[in-house]
């Protein structure tokens, strides 16, 4: 595999069960996998040290502006978003086969952002909370109205309709 960002061939390295694909000498970017980033983004996950200080040639620009293609999936670009809700990190992720492109230096800020999985979701939940809580909360008393008639017009029906009723099976029955 070729590095998406400097075109070096990437090397396998194995970080106890993982192979990760480093640009070593390169541009010092890491390929991971679908689900592989999850393993070493979080501090407290000492396998990951082992990758922050991959051997790059300072030389080598990337282009951040420019939009990678994956080293997996031929002809298939990556999509460029924010690694979490803090926004600090930009990271590029194949449609195709979920693997994540770091540059170099991008997993040691993705680790400092939270110190685990738990933090990372509360904060997304504070986020979505402070930009949907709104519309949220009005749609869930939208529901919550449209559920009351519905048990209001089911009560109605109890009258109508007596509990020993049994479609079909009363001589006595319109239906």
């Amino acid at each position: 595999m070729n590095c998406p960002a400097c075109g070096n061939v990437l090397e396998e390295m194995k970080i106890d069960d993982v192979l990760v694909d480093v640009c070593q000498g390169g541009c010092g970017g890491i390929w991971f996998d679908n689900y592989e980033l999850q393993k070493f983004d979080e501090p407290h996950e000492s396998a990951g040290e082992q990758l922050l200080e991959i051997e790059r040639d300072q030389s080598i620009a990337v282009d951040h502006t420019k939009r990678l293609s994956c080293p997996k999936c031929s002809g298939m670009v990556m999509m460029r978003h924010f690694f979490s809700v803090k926004k600090e990190v930009e990271v590029d992720e194949c449609p195709g086969c979920g693997g994540f492109w770091l540059d170099a230096g991008e997993l040691g800020r993705i680790r400092s952002l939270f110190d685990t999985e738990e933090e990372r979701h509360r904060a997304a939940h504070e986020y979505f909370s402070e930009v949907f809580g709104d519309e949220l909360a009005a749609a869930q008393n939208e529901s919550e109205a449209k559920l009351n008639k519905v048990r209001q017009i089911a009560n109605m029906f109890r009258f109508v309709c007596p509990s020993y009723y049994i479609p079909g099976k009363q001589d006595w029955g319109a239906f």
